[in-house]
């Protein structure tokens, strides 16, 4: 189904450049995290930079990026209050971001549409969410349900 959201080919560029920063900051707190174990900045960073990215994507309708941006919001911000963050929780959760980069250098800019699979988001969603303890099912499920939420702007 093409992307029906008004006006989102003329927004889409924009939100692409925002949506490269956006990942490079994570990136930032990620090998902030790699140098410094469980660094709740580190982790707040990340945090509001995935919330800010879907809440942009969901604008856009493009909902590959929105919902895999809130799998692994949920999935960090379970981790943070239940467990440290050890290097191959931190390798899968660089993973995810590596792929959501390449995708949003996939999105077609005529339809808005993503056209992949998601077999590679749900494999490396259940890898994080076997480094951070939970089951592969019960991270896609547990996920979903977050609905996206203002942010301000200042936080990302």
């Amino acid at each position: 189904m093409p992307n029906d959201r008004r006006n989102w080919n003329q927004r889409l560029p924009e939100f692409l450049i925002e949506a490269e920063t956006l990942l490079a900051k994570s990136e930032e707190c990620l090998s902030h995290l790699q140098l410094i174990n469980n660094d709740k900045d580190a982790i707040d960073c990340m945090l509001s930079t995935l919330l800010k990215l879907a809440n942009k994507a969901n604008a856009l309708a493009l909902e590959a990026v929105s919902e895999f941006s809130l799998h692994i919001h949920g999935l960090l911000s379970h981790a943070q209050n239940h467990m440290e963050l050890h290097d191959q929780a931190l390798d899968a959760l660089k993973d995810c971001f590596t792929l959501m980069a390449w995708q949003l250098e996939l999105v077609d800019h005529t339809t808005g549409q993503l056209g992949l699979d998601s077999s590679e988001q749900t494999s490396l969603i259940e890898a994080f969410a076997f480094q951070v303890g939970q089951s592969p099912g019960q991270a896609l499920a547990a996920s979903r349900p977050l609905a996206l939420v203002s942010y301000p702007q200042k936080q990302a």
